[in-house]
């Protein structure tokens, strides 16, 4: 017989540096989840990506027991990563931070790809474009796509 469900939990933490404090400790003890059960999973899991920042969607379930799915960095944090920018623009259609090439928008899309809601590359490198221009980053060159 299957789990029934209780819910979800949806928290952005640093990889391999879950801990018990905020914003891990609150979420998870609140719904009766053993926090440094998780702690010790998540970090474990996250190794190879120590200090990006990944989504993770904990579902918990009425026994107490929980699953969770490590997702990809989010775009914006990728963006930056590949920019080597601090942070996004204050005014994007103004002021330009930096400037990245279609290569480089190609290669986050392909990433990221499992978690996006498209169903070709050409049309998550919009996506991806898209996110980049209302960070205030450039994008050189003509679309390679149709």
């Amino acid at each position: 017989m299957a789990k029934e469900v209780a819910g979800l939990i949806k928290l952005q933490i640093k990889g391999g540096a879950a801990n018990p404090s905020p914003p891990v400790g609150p979420a998870l003890g609140s719904k009766g989840i053993n926090i440094m059960d998780f702690c010790k999973a998540f970090n474990a899991r996250t190794q190879d990506r120590a200090g990006k920042v990944l989504p993770v969607v904990i579902t918990y379930y009425t026994d107490k027991s929980y699953d969770f799915v490590v997702k990809t960095p989010p775009v914006p944090v990728q963006l930056m990563e590949v920019a080597k920018v601090k942070g996004g623009s204050a005014e994007p259609n103004r002021k330009k931070v930096a400037e990245i090439t279609w290569e480089q928008v190609r290669a986050i899309a392909e990433d990221k790809m499992p978690d996006l809601n498209c169903f070709t590359i050409e049309s998550a490198m919009t996506l991806v474009a898209g996110t980049a221009r209302s960070m205030g980053i450039t994008v050189k060159g003509e679309f390679p796509g149709k």
